[in-house]
């Protein structure tokens, strides 16, 4: 408020993340006749980072100074703190500073507890809600990063889940590289969920992105008490390392560097490098998923490069369709791409891979991708609440 009439101005937010790295999104502005500007209502103009009527186009659209630099939260016990700019103008740079302000992006809801877990050889944070449980669980995983990525989990506890962020390789004394893996390990961190006096039965739920998506359909796949499991742009082929469980080893999927290709800015497309599981001997790798009791809900970016999701999604349930299984839930969004975030989380659309040794495209469009990551938030929520509490989700219109 207090603007003059029709006053042009650019609206600059930016943020440092753990590591000092610094975000930026601006966006060009002309205020209300009675000098108020209210972005629900006014549409950001051309020439800025974002333009229509994108009331949180500021933190979508941040961008990191750094290139190939993803946005993520280390310590989810301290805030984002985003500083929010008024500037006179839509010159380069701008005009003078108006107006300023410090906004806290919180990600431990007040009354949320943050429980690290060192139980057997599980490495993991288990938040559970403010209140009296028991509380609907789910298992967290993350992707080839490794580490033990809390924010995800952490956030979803905020909306009634008790959720074990867990990690499996590159923490602490976990194995340090991604060679192979023992569901073993991953039905003791089941088996910690169901005897938790503040999980509720009778089963878990498993929430796994990327590599973490096809370790969470091998999960439900073989191992008992899960009743729901949603994957965010997984594979529904073992991918990346060997994977046992007793006397049964599945092979990883095969793959040809070769078929990597390298755009004019040196950023690889990884999308074709795969071979297809449904062919010759790399059958070995795709997850037997009738052998699942459970519900399934597959989340996939179309514009995913990093592997070929929408195919893995339409494979996996004409695969469970085939076996009698019930026909799983899939949601597509256009113009996302492989990293779908919780909300607001800035796209990112190429970074380093691990695996790769250099920064490969992941795909999506940043309006697009922001509205992807919205909608997901809710899906996720929804079927959580659907099938671990027997229930609709009473919080599906908010974030």
């Amino acid at each position: 408020q207090g603007l003059g009439p029709r006053q042009q101005v650019t609206l600059r937010a930016s943020l440092r993340d753990e590591a000092g790295e610094l975000f930026e999104a601006h966006g060009r502005y002309q205020a209300a006749d009675d000098g108020e500007l209210d972005l629900a209502r006014c549409p950001a103009l051309p020439g800025g980072s974002f333009s229509g009527l994108e009331p949180m186009g500021l933190l979508w659209a941040l961008q990191p100074r750094k290139p190939f630099w993803r946005l993520v939260k280390k310590d989810v016990q301290t805030p984002f703190r985003l500083q929010l700019e008024v500037l006179e103008g839509h010159g380069t740079p701008p005009g003078q500073l108006l107006a300023q302000a410090e906004h806290e992006r919180l990600f431990l809801r007040e009354g949320v507890r943050r429980v690290p877990v060192r139980e057997g050889r599980i490495r993991a944070t288990l938040f559970l809600p403010p209140g009296n449980g028991p509380f609907p669980g789910i298992i967290d995983l993350y992707g080839t990063g490794g580490g033990l990525p809390e924010y995800r989990a952490c956030l979803l506890a905020n909306y009634g889940f008790a959720v074990l962020a867990l990690a499996f390789y590159g923490y602490e004394d976990l194995p340090k590289e991604m060679k192979e893996f023992h569901l073993e390990y991953f039905e003791e961190a089941i088996n910690y969920m169901l005897k938790h006096t503040q999980v509720k039965g009778p089963g878990v739920g498993l929430l796994g992105f990327s590599k973490g998506g096809d370790l969470c359909l091998s999960m439900a796949s073989f191992l008992k008490g899960i009743t729901a499991t949603a994957v965010i742009n997984g594979s529904v082929a073992n991918v990346g390392a060997v994977l046992r469980y007793k006397d049964i080893t599945i092979p990883p999927l095969g793959a040809d560097t070769k078929r990597i290709k390298i755009n004019k800015s040196g950023i690889a497309d990884i999308i074709d490098v795969l071979n297809n599981p449904l062919e010759g001997p790399n059958r070995r790798s795709f997850i037997p998923l009738e052998k699942a009791e459970c519900r399934f809900l597959f989340i996939v970016g179309q514009d995913d490069h990093n592997w070929k999701s929408e195919f893995f999604a339409v494979e996996g349930s004409k695969h469970l369709q085939a076996h009698g299984k019930e026909k799983p839930e899939i949601v597509c969004y256009p113009g996302a791409g492989h990293y779908i975030e919780p909300p607001f989380f800035p796209m990112c659309a190429a970074s380093m891979h691990l695996l790769v040794g250099k920064p490969v495209m992941w795909g999506g469009e940043p309006k697009a991708h922001s509205e992807a990551q919205r909608d997901a938030w809710q899906q996720i929520q929804a079927f959580f609440h659907r099938h671990l509490n027997g229930k609709p989700s009473g919080t599906t219109n908010k974030l």
